[in-house]
């Protein structure tokens, strides 16, 4: 009888060792504070994901860069595997592909509907960009509009002339460079050293960004110029992806496309909720003029086909878009 009891315990033993073999733990890269809403939007992804694998896939979010992973190093680090999954800026990772530029061209899909019009012709590139970097593409999230924040309010495009100003990618310095601007592309993290410093006096980004970043203690104005797009992608390494079973697998997926619309909501929220945060720490918020939008527009136009040049592939994913947005 001992011995059936025996048998028992080990039995009981090497099933449990089997079950917490078998839970997959994921740190993930986020390079964003821990109260931006896409660190929160991870948060809530790594949760039900948890739920949703009956506890069998852990997801732990680490934010404000916490791992060391700069922006622009967010897919490599991913396909590498120095990180399982990362939050990532997909503009920031055209080192590697220069395609995944696209929904960043000015004035290309300025407003959120724009850019899911743009997404059901520009996705599909983007999931095989993944792929061929060893990842899969879980989900997307825009961010708020970019608007631009500076010393002196902009009325003209003579006042952005000479303005140092942060960009986050090549489509960004073409734009300011022609616009008669002193555009410098950097990652998040050296943006607010950078003011500090002196380097530069302006950053385009959104109003989520101001708000992370206190810009309201080294500028007083805010224009809404909503003149870029731009999205984060979450993705996983296929290796730690291809590693699960079927049936975590389906359940992950799920998670992020029944979550997906509703962090564009959350997007969408947070837009007229910082800008709130922003004039009530005394920032001056206001938009471009009718004639200043036309300036710009007529200044970003010629960097589509310049771009399309550039990056052939990437021409009938615009063509496409634009004619069924009518032009």
């Amino acid at each position: 009888m001992k011995y059936g009891i025996g048998m028992g315990i080990a039995t009981l033993g090497v099933a449990l060792g089997s079950a917490v073999a078998a839970q997959t733990s994921w740190d993930m890269s986020v390079v964003w504070p821990e109260g931006n809403f896409h660190t929160k939007n991870a948060m809530t992804f790594a949760e039900q994901v948890a739920e949703a694998t009956d506890g069998e896939v852990q997801i732990t979010v680490h934010s404000g860069g916490a791992l060391g992973i700069k922006g622009p190093e967010g897919m490599a680090a991913v396909r590498d595997g120095l990180v399982p999954i990362a939050d990532i800026l997909m503009s920031q990772q055209v080192g590697e592909n220069p395609a995944l530029g696209v929904e960043t061209l000015p004035y290309l899909a300025p407003t959120l509907p724009d850019l899911a019009l743009l997404h059901k012709f520009y996705r599909p590139m983007i999931e095989d960009i993944a792929e061929e970097m060893n990842q899969k593409l879980l989900y997307m999230t825009p961010w708020p509009g970019q608007a631009v924040y500076s010393p002196n309010k902009i009325e003209t495009l003579a006042d952005l002339e000479g303005l140092t100003i942060r960009v986050v990618d090549a489509n960004g310095d073409s734009f300011f460079n022609a616009i008669g601007a002193a555009p410098l592309q950097m990652p998040w993290g050296e943006v607010v050293p950078s003011l500090a410093a002196g380097t530069i006096k302006g950053v385009t980004t959104s109003s989520s960004s101001g708000v992370d970043g206190a810009f309201w203690e080294f500028m007083d104005n805010m224009s809404t110029f909503n003149w870029q797009a731009s999205s984060n992608i979450v993705t996983v390494n296929l290796d730690a992806w291809n590693a699960l079973d079927a049936e975590d697998q389906n359940a992950i997926e799920a998670v992020a496309d029944a979550l997906e619309g509703d962090f564009w909501l959350n997007s969408a929220m947070e837009d007229a909720s910082k800008i709130a945060t922003l004039e009530e720490n005394g920032m001056t918020v206001s938009a471009p003029s009718a004639e200043l939008k036309a300036d710009l527009i007529d200044a970003a136009r010629p960097l589509w086909d310049a771009f399309k040049e550039r990056v052939p592939e990437v021409a009938p994913v615009i063509d496409n878009y634009l004619s069924v947005r009518g032009e």
